[in-house]
């Protein structure tokens, strides 16, 4: 396994997506963030049924460097409990996955 990941996160603004975005690369949390959308979310939410337009983040990382992505999201997410998951990125290409690893902070 290489240790590479894609964190998940949504956004209600576009705005609120780049910015988060533009803080992870910066503190080289992560080599890129894709933003999507927007796109239709529907889920449970204190009991009723929600369906709002958001925008997803796409996030390439590691999984060393989860825990400290994790915590700088929420701390700059304006929602309450946000969608943070994280996939194993099970292979790619060589090339790009060397780039991704120069683009990150050291672990």
């Amino acid at each position: 396994m290489n240790g590479f990941i894609q964190v998940a996160t949504t956004f209600e603004t576009k705005s609120d997506a780049e910015q988060l975005g533009r803080l992870l690369v910066e503190k080289r949390l992560c080599g890129c963030v894709q933003i999507l959308g927007p796109m239709t979310s529907i889920f449970r939410w204190r009991g009723k049924i929600e369906q709002v337009e958001e925008f997803l983040c796409l996030i390439k990382s590691h999984e060393e460097l989860f825990a400290e992505l994790e915590r700088t999201i929420k701390a700059n997410h304006p929602y309450q409990c946000p969608q943070i998951v994280a996939l194993s990125i099970k292979s790619g290409s060589g090339d790009y996955l060397d780039w991704l690893r120069h683009e990150l902070k050291e672990i």
